[in-house]
């Protein structure tokens, strides 16, 4: 490496140090002058460190770097004691932080610049987002932890020793595949559960019904829908949230079929986007006639941990059921047997529908008619929920919803249409 080179990741190594340093300084920035264990000129005299020491080691022994970064530890470690001894209570954050600075300075002279810059801004990220890291953990269920971890253990130990083939009637049966959509299809619907727990609530019933839909439209449906029966006045705003809550399932049939089988793309975008425009304008306009305060809410009851076991076993098992019975619908009635399950399905389920179609369509089905069985199940659904939202909440609700939700699926069936 020439000498432009090393000036410029020697410069990339007292560029973290300072970012860690400018970071840790201003969390520390009440503390007294000598109080802190590191500001700006010792992460950055850290990080310039690491990267002459990685520097050296080109022309030394990388015995240099490991004795230099054990130096540089045993220096933490009995800084720490002393001020233990004092009685201070203290984490470890800035030392590990130390620590950091000087491996990514080795690395930033040593190997690609980008990875090491990268990694500097993420750990000095999440470093400044300590207080919102922490609120979010104390707003976490011990249950909801359990569940998350035991779905780890089952994901990450148990999903890779599965056999990878498939079992029962026409080999349709995969336990791989199966379980690794339970994964897929949990994760996402956890991501709209937690967003929904920590900020949902607080934004008013239309996040709730955003980040609810990602969740389970269906349970939205219905928590809002119980909530409107208790408070009739808030039928409109309601109505737009579980609308919302609808029209983000279409975007995440999208995001599944992405997964499962990319082909099918194509031939569902314009029809979910669409029918999703369709629902988001709906609501829009709802909600733009409802009275400025009757958005206010304290929660929503009625949605369950998607990552919970029980729940996780049902979904395999809905989805097992789903393959089973499309693969004899379809040997007795041929296509229209896919079609037939696709309207049976999106009467409790549009994801197990949906990945099973997918799974058919990398087989031997047309592209273009899973498209249309995913588009019946979608549309079989919406009518589901609009039903709820009649039967569980009350007639101004399900009236709205029934007439936007009607506009929805024929818009859809319109564009699907125009694309054939």
């Amino acid at each position: 490496m020439d000498d432009l080179e090393i000036f410029q990741r020697l410069g990339l190594a007292l560029a973290i140090g300072l970012l860690f340093g400018l970071e840790r300084g201003w969390h520390e920035r009440e503390e007294s002058e000598g109080a802190r264990v590191a500001g700006i000129r010792t992460f950055a005299l850290a990080g310039l460190l690491g990267g002459v020491c990685g520097w050296l080691v080109q022309a030394t022994s990388p015995a240099l770097l490991a004795f230099a970064f054990l130096a540089l530890g045993a220096l933490l470690a009995v800084s720490y004691w002393v001020r233990l001894e004092e009685g201070d209570d203290l984490g470890l954050t800035t030392e590990v932080a130390l620590l950091l600075v000087f491996a990514l300075g080795a690395a930033a002279v040593l190997g690609r610049m980008a990875p090491a810059a990268a990694v500097a801004v993420v750990a000095a990220l999440l470093l400044a987002m300590k207080p919102l890291l922490h609120g979010w953990v104390a707003r976490i269920r011990r249950f909801e932890l359990v569940a998350l971890l035991q779905l780890a253990v089952l994901s990450v130990v148990v999903l890779p020793v599965l056999p990878n083939r498939g079992y029962g009637p026409g080999e349709v049966l995969n336990p791989f595949e199966i379980w690794w959509a339970v994964v897929i299809v949990a994760g996402l619907s956890f991501f709209g559960y937690i967003a929904m727990r920590l900020v949902g609530t607080r934004l008013g019933i239309l996040a709730t019904g955003a980040f609810g839909g990602l969740a389970s439209s269906t349970s939205t449906t219905l928590a809002l829908a119980r909530l409107v029966r208790d408070r009739p006045p808030l039928a409109r705003t309601a109505a737009a949230g579980v609308v919302l809550a609808g029209s983000v399932t279409f975007l995440r049939i999208l995001v599944l079929v992405a997964v499962f089988e990319p082909t099918l793309v194509a031939p569902l975008a314009m029809p979910m986007g669409v029918m999703a425009a369709t629902g988001l304008a709906g609501g829009t306009v709802v909600q733009l006639l409802s009275t400025r305060d009757d958005g206010v809410m304290e929660g929503v009851e009625g949605l369950s941990n998607p990552l919970e076991l029980k729940a996780a076993f049902s979904f395999g098992a809905l989805l097992a059921g789903v393959m089973l019975g499309m693969h004899y619908l379809r040997s007795w009635l041929g296509e229209r047997g896919v079609f037939a399950a696709a309207a049976l399905s999106g009467v409790t389920d549009v994801d197990a529908l949906t990945i099973s179609v997918s799974r058919l369509v990398g087989g031997d089905l047309a592209v273009q008619s899973g498209a249309i069985a995913i588009f019946i199940a979608a549309s079989v659904n919406t009518a589901v929920k609009g039903g709820i939202a009649l039967v569980a909440g009350n007639r101004q609700l399900g009236m709205r919803v029934a007439g936007i939700y009607a506009a929805v699926i024929a818009a859809g069936g319109a564009s699907l249409w125009f694309l054939n």
